[in-house]
């Protein structure tokens, strides 16, 4: 399992949300440039980094989250 990565679909689900990238971070207390390098895989989220994203998603974690393997 130490090659697996975490994927994310949260680029279409912000953009079905109608939220950019700048108004995700504000709702979970980040910078822009951190939702910007989670969606592009470069930066793993914490737990409660990605719990806050999912809510402000208004979706479960496991939707927004996946382990890749």
């Amino acid at each position: 399992m130490s090659n697996a990565t975490l994927g994310n679909r949260m680029k279409d689900l912000r953009g079905e949300a109608g939220l950019t990238q700048a108004d995700l971070a504000a709702a979970v207390s980040v910078s822009r440039k951190t939702i910007n390098t989670v969606e592009n895989g470069v930066f793993t989220p914490s737990a409660l980094l990605a719990l806050k994203i999912a809510e402000a998603l208004g979706k479960p974690v496991e939707t927004v989250f996946w382990i890749k393997r």
